[in-house]
């Protein structure tokens, strides 16, 4: 079914940041164009915040907070539900914004509309695991520790799933009792927006409060303010590391970072060769445009399965539609913005003039001037890893690279030469070589025989340079708490340590 007629309507209106629950521009006027990707018409436009303007929505945060806090954490829970019903509610109109806005296919968002109100509702359920523990004391006395919210966080959200980090970003710190000021990216801002407007009507004023605009000045602020005692930012190892020197400016933070991979994927020689083809064209997430910091964008083949894998890979990637996101036949969609096409172009140009590299499938791209899209595209290196830059960066783009391998310990040797540590997949059918990579891979979420799929409050993070915390478990909604330790002699003269 091609696009409705009137898709853009849901995006053709004025957009103002929600500070206190309340729409503002910015004090300057300043505003940032909003280009479809898929298009390159400007749709609308998005309030450049000033320094000015985060300062603003930390305040409200920060003047909401003692009430917050205070507020019963059934209550708490109740109101997070209430979020995941609108978002259900809003679901297809928040698919149509972030597919304009993005570029990813509809059929794609509606799915992220599903994990946002699975997640929102899973950490609305946690309200009251956050429990403290006793500790024997001496004689006549009494000791125990309580989980107390930080105060204001700072949440930074990434591109990629613009509303699906939006909305299940700030549950775990609203659960925890904490204020929030969102900043999403400044590429893919309309659909956090909406949420904020969706949060006003059910949170009271300054609990949650979007700003948009860049991340030099919107970020940099949101993360150096004093009244911002706690971080958390998904994207890139670059971003992350600037983060992490920015936040130690003038105070102690916690920060907690979820970047980027170069992640392996393992094809054993008994591995389920069809299953084997279908997961490596799943973990690459095509369907994502390959903008997904959780990618398996180097496939490590063993040389006995090599040609056969290659012949059917290059099948299977084939087969994928590319064209407008609107349309519910597309399974892959425009770059999400023209610095992004660029650099995803640039991998390719040199994976082609590269002769250790063998072009599979792909390769040609639109041009922008037809909006930007890039085929998926497969290079094979015969003769296994080299220096090439497609396979040491992160390209987060639609390119995968076929390696072969021989032997076990090369392999994972191979697979984790890299500083980086995300995910990683195998694919065998035998238990011990299984259960030996899951140990031996240096990565925070692997899989066997399957890739790309999140489990429901299972950990998510990396090892190394791919990042520091770990999200969509329980773990996330206590990384949001501060542990404190009461101890009450009620008896005097009791005993002591």
């Amino acid at each position: 079914m091609m696009r409705p007629p009137d898709a853009t309507a849901v995006v053709d209106r004025e957009w103002f940041m929600i500070i206190d629950n309340q729409p503002v521009g910015a004090v300057d006027g300043g505003r940032l164009e909003v280009v479809n990707p898929a298009t390159g018409q400007v749709v609308t436009t998005i309030p450049a915040a000033t320094e000015a303007d985060v300062d603003a929505a930390v305040a409200a945060a920060k003047n909401a907070f003692d009430g917050w806090r205070r507020t019963p954490a059934v209550v708490r829970a109740r109101l997070l539900n209430e979020i995941a019903d609108a978002v259900e509610t809003h679901g297809e109109e928040l698919a149509r914004i972030d597919s304009i806005d993005n570029g990813t296919p509809i059929s794609m968002l509606r799915n992220d509309i599903r994990l946002a109100t699975t997640q929102l509702r899973y950490f609305a359920g946690l309200a009251l695991e956050l429990r403290g523990q006793s500790i024997p004391p001496p004689a006549g006395g009494l000791n125990y520790t309580v989980h107390e919210p930080f105060g204001v966080v700072g949440r930074i959200v990434p591109f990629n799933h613009p509303m699906m980090f939006a909305a299940t970003k700030i549950a775990a710190p609203l659960v925890a009792g904490n204020t929030v000021v969102l900043k999403p990216s400044e590429h893919t801002s309309l659909s956090a927006l909406r949420i904020g407007e969706l949060c006003a009507e059910i949170l009271p004023p300054g609990v949650v409060n979007v700003v948009t605009g860049l991340g030099a000045t919107v970020g940099a602020r949101l993360t150096t303010h004093p009244d911002v005692t706690r971080i958390a930012f998904t994207g890139s190892v670059q971003t992350g590391l600037g983060i992490q020197r920015q936040a130690a400016t003038d105070r102690v933070k916690t920060v907690t970072l979820e970047l980027g991979g170069k992640n392996p994927l393992l094809v054993f020689p008994d591995a389920d060769l069809d299953a084997a083809v279908a997961g490596a064209i799943r973990g690459m997430n095509f369907t994502w445009q390959g903008q997904s910091c959780g990618s398996t964008s180097r496939v490590y083949v063993h040389r006995s399965l090599w040609h056969e894998f290659l012949d059917r890979l290059k099948v299977g990637v084939e087969k994928l539609q590319i064209g407008d996101p609107q349309n519910d036949e597309t399974d892959v969609g425009a770059i999400v913005c023209r610095s992004q096409y660029d650099r995803v172009v640039r991998f390719i140009e040199a994976g082609t003039a590269d002769p250790r590299a063998r072009l599979i499938a792909g390769g040609d791209v639109e041009g922008p001037d037809a909006g930007l899209f890039v085929r998926p595209t497969v290079f094979a290196f015969d003769e296994g890893d080299c220096d090439s830059p497609l396979l040491n960066e992160e390209i987060f783009g639609p390119v995968l690279s076929v390696l072969p391998f021989e032997e076990y310990d090369e392999v994972i040797a191979r697979a984790n030469r890299l500083p980086l540590g995300l995910t990683a997949s195998v694919w065998t059918t035998d238990l011990s070589t299984a259960m030996r990579a899951t140990r031996d891979l240096e990565a925070g979420y692997v899989w066997v025989n399957t890739s790309s799929i999140h489990i429901p409050g299972a950990p998510f993070g990396g090892f190394k340079n791919s990042g520091v915390g770990r999200e969509e478990g329980v773990e996330e909604l206590y990384s949001y708490t501060q542990q404190k330790n009461v101890y009450i002699q009620f008896e005097l003269g009791g005993g002591s340590h």
